[in-house]
C-alpha cells in the first residue's frame, strides 16, 4: 500500500530513491538493502516513501519478482539473475501516478479484510477478486506470508461473491483451475472461463511452464 500511495503522492523522492538502488545495484547490495527488515529499529526509521522504494527495488531485482516472507514476516526471496532488471522505469511510474491521481483527491487506496474492502459495492460497481491461488497439490507453493490463505478463506471469498452479484456488482475473480475451485463456484449465475497461464516457479519442473487457471464471473 505505501508503495502506491508513494507513487501517487511523492513520485519525485520515489524516482530519486530508485535511481540511487539502480546505480548501486548488484547481488552484495541487495541483500543490504533486504536485510534491514532484520532491524527493527533501523527499518523504524525509514520513511514511507524509502520503505515503497525498498519494496520495488527487491521486487525488481529478486528472483523471478517473487514476494515472500517467512514465519516472522521477514522478506526471504533471494537475489535475481538480470542483465538490465527495470529498476526504475521513469515513464511507467510516472504514468501510474498521474491515473492515481485522477479524480482530484486520487484514488482510494486501503489495506484490509476483503469483504470490508468491497462492504459499499453494489449496482454500478465492478470488483476484481486476485486472491492467493488455491494450491494444485500439496507441493504447490501458496503461502506468501505467514497468515494462510485456506479453502476456508477461499469459501469466505465465495460468499462475498455471491453476496456481491445478489447486490448485483460485476465481479471477476482469478484462481487456479482445480476441482475445488471449480466446485464451490458451480453456480449457474457464474460463468468459468479456462485460460493459459506461464509460471516459472514450481518444485515440480514438470509444474512450470503453462498451466490452466479460471477467470469466474457473474456477468457476459
Amino acid at each position: 500500500m505505501l508503495a502506491y500511495k508513494s507513487i501517487r503522492d511523492d513520485i519525485e523522492a520515489l524516482i530519486e530513491i530508485l535511481k540511487t538502488h539502480e546505480k548501486l545495484n548488484n547481488e552484495k547490495y541487495y541483500y543490504k538493502i533486504r536485510e534491514l527488515d532484520r532491524y527493527p529499529e533501523i527499518f523504524a526509521s525509514l520513511s514511507n516513501v524509502e520503505i515503497a522504494a525498498r519494496l520495488i527495488y527487491l521486487n525488481k531485482t529478486c528472483y523471478n519478482g517473487l514476494y515472500r516472507v517467512n514465519s516472522k514476516g521477514l522478506f526471504n526471496v533471494p537475489y535475481g539473475r538480470y542483465v538490465r532488471p527495470a529498476i526504475c522505469d521513469e515513464t511507467l511510474l510516472r504514468s501510474v501516478h498521474v491515473y492515481l491521481k485522477k479524480g482530484g483527491s486520487g484514488v482510494k487506496i486501503s489495506h484490509g479484510d476483503f469483504a470490508a474492502a468491497v462492504k459499499d459495492a453494489g449496482k454500478g460497481s465492478f470488483i476484481y477478486f486476485d486472491p492467493p491461488y488455491h494450491g494444485r497439490n500439496d507441493t504447490s507453493f501458496t503461502t506468501y506470508q505467514a497468515i494462510k490463505f485456506d479453502e476456508g478463506e477461499q469459501e469466505r471469498l465465495r460468499d462475498v461473491f455471491i453476496e456481491k452479484t445478489l447486490k448485483e456488482a460485476k465481479c471477476l475473480l482469478s484462481n487456479s483451475d482445480t476441482p475445488f475451485i471449480r466446485k464451490i463456484y458451480k453456480d449457474s449465475r457464474f460463468f468459468n472461463i479456462t485460460v493459459k497461464a506461464r509460471r516459472a516457479i514450481n518444485s515440480d519442473g514438470g509444474g512450470r511452464g503453462k498451466v490452466n487457471e479460471v477467470l469466474i464471473k457473474n456477468y457476459r
